[in-house]
């Protein structure tokens, strides 16, 4: 199984979209500041994930939420609750 996921970093608020094969370990990694990405914004909040059977179908999903426009503002209406 392979995962896009959402983060929500609760320093300032901003969200952050990744890609694993093993979801639980890469939130952990995130948590720990471990994510060069992450870590000058923790502490962080696992808000939204997909499971994609096919690598590449998961590789496309992220790096299209990654996009901007539409796509995260799609991304960002479906999960506004999270967000608030």
């Amino acid at each position: 199984m392979y995962y896009v996921y959402v983060l929500k970093s609760l320093k300032d608020q901003k969200i952050y979209t990744g890609f694993s094969s093993d979801l639980k370990r890469r939130i952990l990694e995130h948590k720990s500041g471990l994510v060069k990405s992450t870590k000058n914004r923790l502490p962080v909040k696992l808000i939204y994930y997909e499971v994609f059977i096919n690598e590449k179908d998961a590789r496309n999903r992220e790096k299209y939420l990654k996009s901007g426009g539409k796509a995260k503002n799609s991304l960002k209406l479906q999960i506004r609750n999270s967000l608030s």
